[in-house]
């Protein structure tokens, strides 16, 4: 069986050794990221929704650059939402702020009733661009 290629961000917070789950797995070129929430470095979920949102993204951004990614290689996105019907809008306004022009990644949004004290979570799969060359 051969090794896990597991990425970590520089700052990496404490969910990753608390819970025991690498932040992000290449295979080849693409790049399974495992679900980041809206946490602080000690793992505490920020308080407020809009404040936990721009964390996960933020969080989100640090794994794909870990790889060598931007949101450009991103071609997959599943949120978690634990009340959709009203933290949509906020997470349509900064994903607009993050994702960035046309065309968009494949986005699959699924309400939920738990997400271990967060009320938002990301989880992507990238295409890690080749050395050298250009992301998209």
């Amino acid at each position: 069986m051969s090794q896990r290629n597991a990425i970590f961000p520089t700052d990496r917070h404490a969910l990753y050794d608390l819970h025991k789950y690498s932040p992000a797995v290449r295979s080849g070129d693409l790049l399974f990221v495992s679900g980041q929430v809206g946490s602080r470095p000690d793992g505490s979920p920020e308080p407020v929704f809009e404040d936990q949102v721009r964390r996960a993204f933020a969080n989100l951004r640090a794994v794909l650059e870990a790889a060598g990614c931007s949101f450009d290689d991103v071609v997959d996105v599943t949120s978690f939402h634990t009340d959709p019907e009203t933290q949509l809008e906020t997470v349509l306004r900064l994903r607009d702020a993050e994702i960035g022009e046309p065309p968009y990644p494949s986005w699959t949004a699924i309400g939920v009733s738990w997400l271990a004290g967060f009320d938002f979570e990301l989880k992507v799969v990238a295409r890690i661009p080749a050395a050298g060359g250009a992301g998209g």
